[in-house]
């Protein structure tokens, strides 16, 4: 199953990272006359609403979200593991501060805070903005579960026999930091990495069918959902294909997360 899950997201991110060389079209080419139709042998995924070929959109869509959303989660990630280092080196004082913290951002409304500060910008946003805007908000409001995670894992760590040894021999805490927790702490942060990642996916579409994700004219599988809000054209839209490929690519994320936390630490 896991060999599966990564067979299927490596031929995934390769079509939307080669989205130049499969996509028939530019993602905002119109063609007028055919504009809303159906899929046919030159549109197989048909058109939209303003003529533009929806393969060529969800395969240009699906490299800007499948960068971004990692992009964003190395931020969020790389907060949570500052803050568990944090805990392991510089004592109970740290912790408990960086409890309160994790306690206070957890306790907002986070999607709440990324609709208030997305929709705090102008509506004529250029797209380029909008994308630095979502997925910065992303990064910096997503830490706090990771940083529960990678806490709990640093303490644990800065207890264990090996890093009081390096420390009774004379390891500077930077010494051991790197050389002794770090290294350890690689599988809980490939598990965190694979578990934020889908979620900052879903946050983006949740974002962009409120209008408030990433600007037209430039897609993402966020605001190419748009299409769906009609509800008796489900079960035959080709968008349908959006949440399907949202849902392979949580599920391949999630199965990686499995086998990455399995390591023990």
């Amino acid at each position: 199953m896991r060999r599966a899950a990564r067979v299927i997201l490596v031929a995934i991110f390769g079509l939307m990272l080669g989205a130049d060389a499969f996509a028939p079209y530019r993602y905002d080419r119109q063609f007028r006359e055919e504009a809303a139709s159906p899929p046919t042998r030159a549109h197989p995924l048909g058109t939209d609403a303003l003529g533009r070929d929806r393969l060529s959109r969800l395969l240009h869509g699906g490299r800007i979200s499948i960068l971004l959303a990692p992009a964003a989660t190395l931020v969020s990630v790389g907060i949570a593991l500052t803050m568990g280092l944090g805990a392991a080196l510089l004592g109970p004082w740290w912790g408990r501060a960086a409890r309160v913290a994790i306690d206070l951002f957890l306790s907002l409304p986070w999607l709440f805070l990324l609709l208030t500060a997305r929709g705090l910008l102008p509506l004529n946003t250029s797209p380029g903005v909008s994308i630095a805007v979502t997925f910065a908000l992303l990064g910096f409001l997503g830490w706090p579960g990771p940083a529960r995670v990678m806490m709990a894992a640093a303490e644990r760590q800065s207890r264990a026999d090996y890093v009081l040894l390096a420390r009774a021999g004379g390891g500077g805490v930077w010494r051991v930091a790197v050389r002794h927790i770090l290294p350890n702490l690689a599988p809980v942060t490939l598990a965190q990495f694979w578990t934020t990642a889908p979620a900052f996916l879903l946050a983006e579409a949740n974002l962009a069918l409120l209008g408030l994700g990433i600007s037209e004219p430039l897609p993402s599988w966020g605001n190419l959902l748009r299409d769906l809000q009609n509800l008796a054209a489900l079960p035959r839209d080709p968008a349908m294909s959006i949440p399907l490929l949202l849902l392979v690519v949580t599920l391949g994320c999630c199965q990686l997360a499995q086998a990455a936390d399995e390591y023990p630490i």
